[in-house]
């Protein structure tokens, strides 16, 4: 689901985002995906240049602490977003990437009209099916 995390603002908007930063929320079972998984599938994915111009867009890696306190798997949960995307930057060969490790505190749902964007706008429905497809084809000769 996409929306809008990372500000103070109460239920932003796109066209009244504020502080905010656009963003991805991921539900996961980690019996069959690790957080380290999808951390380390989105630098494959995400494609930052350089410093970010707005916070709107800027980059950036959450993790959540469902209970509000520092508990230990919050913890882990920083370590590892912090090493996979300082290794990242390593082999982008880039350290300088502006890309920040915080604790997720509020999301809110954007606008119907932006979940599946690329589904409804770019015809990439089957983007899925796609990048499965390679990942096995990866696999396989390996």
């Amino acid at each position: 689901m996409v929306g809008y995390s990372g500000g103070t603002t109460e239920n932003p908007t796109y066209k009244r985002i504020k502080d905010h930063t656009e963003a991805l929320l991921v539900e996961f079972n980690p019996a069959v995906v690790s957080y380290k998984d999808l951390v380390q599938f989105w630098t494959q994915l995400h494609r930052p240049i350089h410093k970010y111009v707005s916070r709107q867009y800027r980059s950036a890696v959450w993790y959540v602490d469902n209970n509000n306190n520092n508990n230990k798997e919050q913890q882990q949960q920083k370590q590892i977003a912090t090493t996979v995307v300082n290794d990242w930057k390593k082999k982008a060969g880039n350290e300088n990437l502006s890309t920040s490790i915080e604790r997720a505190i509020s999301f809110y749902r954007a606008e119907e009209y932006h979940q599946d964007y690329l589904k409804k706008r770019m015809g990439l429905g089957k983007l899925n099916a796609d990048m499965r497809r390679e990942e096995k084809a990866k696999k396989s000769t390996v």
